[in-house]
């Protein structure tokens, strides 16, 4: 499926700090991260336990998408989206920008 150039403008892609992260008890899977995006906080639920410890993701600056339906997860709210590539052979990572730049920097 396609989508126009105006439809991906509407995507509000950033660069976000982990400033927290803990698994969240009773889930084999799940994470719940809280992010900075310098002027504000959000919180998100993830399915990277498989592949991040929690420790593992304190301080990494990650990209992610801010305006997605916010949707309770096991309960707790996930109101924005880690961004993650997974190869055929089912290893993921998350996306990290290649250079330092300022948390909250939009993608375009």
């Amino acid at each position: 499926m396609e989508i126009s150039f105006a439809e991906f403008q509407k995507i509000d892609i950033r660069i976000g700090k982990i400033i927290e992260a803990n698994q969240i008890i009773g889930s084999k899977n799940l994470i719940k991260i809280l992010v900075d995006f310098g002027e504000m906080k959000k919180q998100s639920v993830s399915g990277l336990l498989r592949w991040y410890k929690p420790e593992d993701l304190l301080n990494r600056i990650c990209v992610f998408i801010l305006n997605l339906k916010s949707r309770k997860v096991m309960g707790i709210d996930s109101q924005c989206m880690i961004l993650a590539a997974e190869d055929s052979k089912g290893n993921v990572v998350v996306l990290q920008p290649q250079k330092e730049i300022e948390i909250g920097s939009r993608i375009r």
